[in-house]
């Protein structure tokens, strides 16, 4: 039996994130992993893949991010940074200073990705009690490695700018919204093809900061918001040469050319990409 648990947490501007604790009879605290969401989505998409690991005898923690499922509902503009400074650092001190847990892995999708990657960029102490990283379409500045990709990202840009936001449940993108405030962020680090926060701090020559293994996954139907170039530069640039791109393309040898969200939560995602995780994580983790 599975045992899904909701904890609210209150970070330090007050506003309260929920990190749902996913644990089953084997589950054990120091066999922790810590899962993300990434933009438009919530705790649902690693919900599938966090029972994978809890039967393999792994406590899970699934946050999710302010405005997103039974997280906090806030009405000051927020972004990635936002997440990253406030959110994942409340996870992570409860991790480390409230259960004094040793060491955790972390899986996110998307964005989540990108939120901890400032996170750890920003909280150095942490990085390491990261035994692993597992990102799944991830990829915060190449995107626009196309003419077609660009002149895309500059029209997305522009109509979210008019809307005000980004109708992700109308256009299948998740079960959420995002504002403009929070996508403006990503439409232009994929532009100018940088990576800068506020007060102009540059997160991409500092990604060398994160020693610890990344497996960047990648897939062959994800040609816009995490392409593998996109996802190969963003891997590249923490410049660790124990970090592994997978790239899962029927080219070679899977069953599909999975989506920006197929590839962390189908059945045939369960059945060849969680086991290359689950080993991953295995080899790091104490």
């Amino acid at each position: 039996m599975i045992n899904e648990e909701l904890l609210k947490l209150k970070t330090n501007d007050y506003e309260h994130i929920a990190l749902w604790k996913i644990s089953g009879s084997k589950s054990e605290l120091n066999k922790s992993i810590f899962l993300t969401h990434g933009a438009f989505s919530d705790r649902k998409i690693c919900s599938k893949i966090s029972r994978y690991f809890v039967n393999l005898g792994y406590t899970c923690w699934i946050m999710e991010w302010r405005n997103h499922g039974k997280s906090s509902k806030v009405k000051k503009k927020f972004n990635f940074e936002t997440i990253a400074k406030y959110d994942i650092k409340t996870a992570f001190e409860y991790f480390f200073e409230t259960l004094n847990i040793k060491n955790i892995a972390c899986i996110t999708h998307s964005g989540g990705g990108i939120c901890l990657t400032m996170f750890l960029i920003r909280n150095q102490k942490y990085v390491s009690k990261v035994s692993s990283i597992t990102m799944f379409s991830c990829q915060s500045f190449g995107a626009c490695h196309s003419i077609k990709n660009y002149l895309k990202m500059l029209v997305s840009k522009f109509l979210s700018r008019i809307l005000g936001y980004i109708p992700g449940k109308k256009i299948g993108l998740g079960p959420h919204d995002e504002s403009y405030a929070m996508i403006k962020q990503w439409y232009d680090w994929n532009l100018l093809k940088n990576f800068k926060g506020e007060n102009n701090y540059n997160y991409l020559k500092n990604m060398s900061l994160v020693k610890t293994p990344i497996l960047s996954i990648c897939s062959g139907g994800d040609t816009f918001i995490a392409p593998q170039k996109g996802c190969q530069d963003f891997l590249s640039a923490f410049g660790n040469p124990q970090n592994k791109l997978l790239f899962c393309s029927t080219t070679n040898g899977h069953s599909e050319n999975y989506n920006h969200t197929r590839i962390i939560l189908s059945r045939n995602s369960a059945k060849e990409i969680w086991p290359v995780v689950s080993q991953w994580i295995g080899r790091s983790q104490n």
